[in-house]
């Protein structure tokens, strides 16, 4: 009965932390880095159920049940036994948990963010449709960007991404002095000069597993401010797609840099 008693109490243990963790993350705004609007609510959800659950089954743990069917005079088996000791399996589910959960910088380093596409060009990204697009004018692009207080036209970071695909928008937007922000990272590039760094933003369709860097790259007239990786900033300058020989990359010019609030949220849906 004891054994039981304390298989139950941990299985049930283990519901509330992991349901606890979910409400954790979504009331402390941790959730809106890992996952996208629409599943925020339900995550949520999904962690009232499992605490409600596991406390129900912890209040419980001592109720005796049958299991719905006769057994035999030779038959001994139960439906609680564990192949591994009660105390085992609760460290399984709950251990990992507990040290993401505190360890995770909520955020990816270089490599990671490398191995995500940081480096691609937007004909590379297999995201940007041009035929889907209609026909432009540069009026119309500056009509629909207005400039700043210091003349630089705002463009979101992932329109300056994907126009870099398009051999109509390079040609419309090319030469713009623009104004966009995002967060700065060192260039994966090895070979990459020294006043050279990334400005990328992360698109998320649903989660952070299938969150991609949207990159273009930044090149500074002297050094680059010297702020930790993943830092947001806001630059202001001149757009280039040259062709390096790895396809057509948005390259900005920056004339100068200004360290900024990060956003509510990591999103693409901001203004830039």
């Amino acid at each position: 009965m004891k054994s039981m008693v304390l298989s139950r109490s941990l299985q049930a243990l283990a519901l509330i932390l992991w349901g606890a963790v979910l409400v954790y993350f979504h009331t402390s705004g941790r959730l809106v880095k890992y996952l996208a609007p629409d599943f925020r609510v339900i995550a949520f959800l999904g962690g009232l159920g499992l605490v409600v659950v596991g406390l129900f089954c912890l209040l419980t743990a001592r109720e005796y049940a049958t299991c719905g069917h006769q057994h035999g005079p030779e038959d001994t088996h139960d439906h609680e036994s564990l192949d591994i000791h009660p105390i085992g399996a609760f460290l399984i589910l709950v251990a990992p948990l507990l040290l993401a959960t505190g360890w995770t910088k909520d955020s990816y380093s270089l490599a990671a963010l490398t191995r995500k596409g940081l480096d691609d060009t937007a004909a590379e990204s297999g995201i940007f449709l041009a035929s889907t697009l209609p026909p432009l004018t540069k009026e119309i692009i500056e009509r629909q960007h207005p400039p700043d207080e210091n003349g630089y036209r705002q463009f979101p970071l992932l329109e300056l991404f994907f126009s870099s695909a398009d051999p109509e928008m390079r040609g419309l937007v090319g030469g713009m002095q623009v104004v966009t922000e995002g967060r700065l990272i060192r260039d994966p590039d090895p070979h990459a000069p020294a006043n050279q760094r990334r400005l990328y933003r992360l698109f998320i369709t649903c989660c952070a597993a299938d969150s991609r860097p949207i990159p273009i790259i930044a090149r500074f007239k002297d050094a680059p401010p010297e702020v930790e990786d993943n830092t947001w900033i806001r630059l202001s300058g001149t757009i280039g797609y040259p062709d390096e020989g790895e396809g057509h990359h948005a390259v900005l010019e920056v004339d100068f840099a200004k360290v900024t609030d990060p956003p509510v949220e990591e999103s693409f849906m901001r203004g830039f």
